[in-house]
């Protein structure tokens, strides 16, 4: 089965290249060139452990191709799936312009029965706007479905997610739709992979519900935490007897600076935007993205703090830039107003980042000195802050970190260490939510 997947971002090239381990002939298209031809030359435009692999063994074995020729694709393919951007606009709503310019494209070359698959985060309603595009630009002469297709990609985690997921949300009215959908994802269908099949508005809203979610359990945790801090508890021991509950489960129950990247903020800002628009104002997620802004500047209080509010002529390390490990997107990181506050406040900024130092540069503020590794970063400096929780961060050795700092202290927005070992070892430590973590921990 051939298939055309637009847009060659996050989702895209994810999307194109599993779609052809599956066993589909895949063409992917986008409008830049100059991705186009780094794909062409085997050369990744995103970062995500084991892509360029996947991309690899698939270009070989002529599965998978890259183009710019949107128009050939189309005509080629029986399943488009829309893999474009929706970034969110000034009011927190998702632009849709990209998504109306793919529909536009596919209604000027549709030459026969197309099933059009949006696989793009979009507000419910989106589906309904495709089909009326393309039956307007049409005439109504030519068939085709549309499809509701929503991904449920975690940034590092991608491939495993697409491979072996939860579940595949298959929103469609058409019999013959639902039927090309299921025989593309059979491989899937036979590793007993659970299969929703609804309408196009339930598959749309079933993202968005998703990923509230997700973000309210990961605030709710954040705010348990400063809880703790005033109360005397330990989040770790909080979180745990919460997460054997099988109704609640451990799983984002992890503290930290609050959540960001790609997904969450656009998505919990579009879902309020979407329930204003219909006449019910989604108080929760209101509450939620409020409360996770504050959750950032908590934490860059928290690093201001050990500094005894004064930055200026001090020097602090930052491990870790990116929003999370294994992905190089630093969208909505609190490295940014972090670094931002420290450069503003007269402080020298030494930052390390495994993979995400290219794209930190435009996003940071000059003056930020990019470092080889952890210790290089330590190097001179009056704090240590741990910023993302990479795995290479997790086993520092604290001896030599300690001797590399001008002053033993060390803020840990991702509860790395234990903090009783780190007092053992000489460091001024705070954590997040930890007050009582003196507290055996099992």
């Amino acid at each position: 089965m051939h298939i055309c997947v637009v847009g060659t971002g996050y989702v895209g090239l994810v999307t194109g290249a599993c779609l052809a381990d599956l066993g589909m002939n895949v063409t992917c298209v986008d409008n830049d060139q100059r991705k186009v031809d780094m794909l062409l030359r085997g050369e990744m435009p995103i970062y995500e452990p084991g892509l360029d692999t996947l991309v690899a063994k698939n270009a070989k074995a002529d599965r998978l191709h890259f183009t710019g020729d949107l128009k050939t694709a189309i005509q080629r393919a029986l399943a488009i799936f829309i893999a474009v951007g929706t970034p969110p606009k000034e009011d927190g709503s998702a632009d849709l312009s990209y998504v109306i310019q793919v529909a536009e494209s596919i209604a000027d070359n549709l030459t026969g029965y197309k099933v059009v698959v949006t696989k793009s985060t979009v507000p419910i309603g989106t589906g309904q706007l495709i089909e009326r595009i393309i039956r307007k630009r049409t005439g109504n002469e030519v068939p085709f479905s549309v499809v509701s297709n929503p991904e449920f990609l975690r940034e590092g985690s991608a491939i495993e997610d697409f491979m072996r997921p939860d579940r595949v949300v298959i929103g469609a009215r058409d019999p013959q739709a639902v039927a090309i959908m299921k025989d593309i994802y059979s491989p899937l269908y036979l590793i007993e992979t659970p299969f929703v099949i609804t309408n196009v508005e339930s598959s749309e809203l079933i993202k968005y519900a998703s990923n509230a979610f997700l973000a309210t359990k990961i605030t709710f945790i954040n705010e348990v935490a400063e809880l703790c801090e005033r109360l005397g508890a330990d989040v770790h021991h909080v979180a745990k007897g919460m997460g054997l509950d099988r109704r609640i489960g451990p799983k984002f129950l992890h503290p930290g600076p609050g959540y960001g990247g790609s997904c969450f903020p656009k998505d919990t800002q579009a879902l309020a935007d979407i329930a204003r628009n219909a006449g019910r104002p989604f108080e929760i997620v209101e509450t939620v993205i409020e409360v996770n802004e504050r959750m950032k500047e908590r934490s860059v209080a928290k690093v201001m703090a050990a500094l005894d509010g004064e930055p200026a002529g001090k020097t602090v390390a930052l491990l870790g830039l990116s929003f999370k490990p294994e992905t190089d997107d630093m969208r909505e990181s609190v490295s940014i107003p972090l670094a931002r506050t420290l450069i503003d406040g007269g402080a020298t900024v030494r930052a390390y980042d495994p993979v995400a130092m290219d794209n930190a540069r435009p996003l940071l503020p000059e003056g930020v000195q990019y470092c080889t590794d952890s210790y290089d970063a330590a190097q001179g400096a009056d704090l240590l802050v741990i910023v993302t929780e990479w795995n290479q961060f997790r086993s520092l050795d604290l001896e030599r970190i300690r001797s590399l700092l001008a002053r033993p202290a060390v803020v840990d927005l991702r509860n790395l260490y234990q903090p009783e070992k780190m007092r053992e070892s000489g460091f001024e430590y705070e954590a997040m939510g930890r007050a009582a973590a003196d507290l055996p921990a099992e």
